[in-house]
Formats: C-alpha cells, structure tokens, sequence
C-alpha cells in the first residue's frame, strides 16, 4: 500500500460517523499547549517507533496512559469473540490513542496497531495525572479529546445499528472526499489510500463485498479505483448508486 497524503488540517481521524464536522477533527493535545509546559509534558515522554502492523497495545492490555501519534497511521479495531474484526477508527499525528482510563487502571477494549511504520510519544498515567492537575491547559485538552472521541464511538455505534453495509459505504466515501477530497476537472480525488480489506473493516463487511461493490461502481462510472486512491467522478449519484448494490 502506498503512503497516504494528508492534506490540510494533520489532525483528521478517520472513522464512520453520520456527521463529518465533528467525526474530522481532534483538538491536538500538546499543540494547545504554552511552550513552557510543553517542555513540562515532554519530559515525561517517551518516543517509539513502530513498524507497519505492530500492535501499540492488545485487547484486554491494562491501560498505562496515553499514546499521542507523531508520524503514520494507526488503527484502532475491536475483534468479537467469533474472530470477526472490526476497524473502529484511523488516526493520525496530532491525535492520541489510549481512552478512556487515561490515568491508568482497567483494561483496553479494542486493540490498537500501526498501518504504516509510525512515531509515537507515550505519556504514563501516573505522571499524565499530576501534570493534568497542575496544567489547566492540559486538563481541558484531555476533557474536550475524550469528549471527541466519545462522540465518535457513538456514531460508530449508531452507524452500525441502523444503517445497511450499502449505506455505511456511501457514508465512508462522502466522508473521505469531504475530509480528504481534492476537486480535479474529472471529480473529487481523495488524497489518502486504503486497501479493500481496510475499507471493509471500517464498514462492517468483508472484503470481497467491497471489492464487488466498487468494481460495480467504477463499471456505472461513479468512481474510479486505482491502487487504493479513489477518485468520485459523480458524487451526486453515490449515494443512490450504493443504494442499488446492497
């Protein structure tokens, strides 16, 4: 897989949600942050790199703090006891990972893993704790990063209970071209790559689905699908084209 492009704001996520105001953006942490305190956070920090498909944390790991993505792409995905496995968001640098006992304590309820070779800075709970306590910057970040992302795990859930696989693709492609979408003569182009298994994890099904319902797709001219970039030619037919595949 190509590395993706990232245009504007390199704090987008990705996830699937009904609405892409909220679902696009995270208030990134140590950015808000004054250049005295930034140091403050940093020390505690702690640097890794991790190689494409390397685990950041497993299903049931014990929660040690918070993650916060410098560079890549990580996943985050939750694997049912049937095996089925389910992508529950992509985030990139500017966003953390690792809610919600941030401080510490409980266990993980998904995994996380790097979809690229990535750079992360870990913050352990203890010291997050004592630093959120003396950092109001810092403590309203946290609040306003886990509001975010309950919010979206909200609409994950919601998009999941009430939506068809037809409608949640749909959904996933308004929502990559608006937040990645570059206008071209011959469409939208979103300027991010992902294969169809990666696709297929983000909408709840599998990936031959996928792979059968773009090709129908790109044969009604809606799309074109070349080596994980997409590029809508007729987005105002989409919808009701994946209307017609499910």
């Amino acid at each position: 897989m190509s590395e993706p492009a990232h245009p504007g704001d390199r704090s987008a996520g990705i996830l699937l949600a009904e609405n892409e105001g909220f679902a696009a953006r995270e208030p990134s942490l140590i950015d808000r942050l004054r250049d005295d305190d930034r140091r403050r956070v940093l020390q505690h920090a702690r640097r890794r790199t991790l190689l494409r498909d390397e685990l950041l944390f497993a299903q049931g790991d014990p929660h040690n703090g918070i993650v916060i993505v410098q560079s890549g792409r990580i996943r985050s995905f939750y694997t049912a006891p049937s095996g089925r496995e389910i992508t529950l968001a992509y985030w990139f640098p500017g966003n953390f990972i690792g809610g919600p006992n941030i401080f510490g304590g409980g266990i993980h309820m998904w995994a996380a893993a790097a979809v690229q070779k990535s750079e992360v800075t870990s913050l352990p709970g203890p010291a997050l704790r004592e630093l959120a306590a003396s950092i109001p910057d810092l403590a309203l970040g946290l609040i306003d990063a886990l509001a975010f992302k309950a919010r979206c795990y909200s609409a994950v859930a919601q998009m999941l209970g009430t939506r068809s696989i037809s409608e949640r693709l749909a959904q996933l492609l308004f929502f990559l071209a608006s937040t990645y979408g570059i206008e071209e003569p011959k469409g939208i182009f979103i300027a991010t790559s992902f294969t169809h298994e990666e696709l297929a994890h983000l909408v709840g099904a599998t990936r031959t689905w996928v792979t059968i319902s773009l090709t129908r797709l790109q044969k009604a001219g809606i799309l074109e699908y070349r080596r994980g970039m997409l590029l809508i030619r007729k987005p105002e037919q989409l919808a009701a084209a994946c209307a017609g595949i499910g």
